[in-house]
């Protein structure tokens, strides 16, 4: 069983393929993702880019009534596939693994913005409630300066 840590870090890794495919990242992500898994056997990294393809085009393909069970689903997907990874390693390849797994997750991620989450030129009417989240951490704030 892997530490919290790492559980979270294939989570991230489950949505970053949700929320990427169809995107201008998807390329990016897609590639270093694969890489990632074959960990230099180019057929394995070619299974992988399959694999990929094929999530992205479930994606494309979920309706409005689907879509939100096949994100779920993919994202489990891709995080037990992860996850599978991880555990067959040892100690040392897990650690450094997982290092370039979260450095490929922070390249795929959307850039910072200034505002960091910032809302603003918005009237609300009644009981506010903003949720920001990114990489497994929510922040949410409740009341009149949310």
């Amino acid at each position: 069983m892997l530490p919290e840590a790492l559980t979270a870090l294939a989570a991230a890794g489950g949505a970053a393929v949700v929320q990427a495919a169809g995107s201008d990242a998807w390329e990016g992500l897609r590639s270093r993702l694969a890489g990632w898994f074959g960990r230099g056997d180019a057929e394995r990294e070619r299974g992988e880019l399959e694999r990929l393809d094929r999530s992205a085009a479930d994606l494309a393909a979920a309706d409005t009534g689907t879509g939100e069970r096949v994100r779920g689903r993919q994202e489990a997907v891709w995080q037990t596939r992860i996850e599978a990874l991880l555990e067959g390693m040892d100690d040392e390849e897990r650690v450094r693994a997982a290092g370039e797994l979260e450095q490929l997750l922070d390249q795929a991620a959307p850039p910072a913005s200034g505002g960091g989450g910032l809302v603003s030129g918005n009237t609300f009417n009644g009981p506010t409630a903003v949720q920001v989240g990114y990489r497994g951490h929510q922040d949410v704030r409740f009341g009149p300066q949310a």
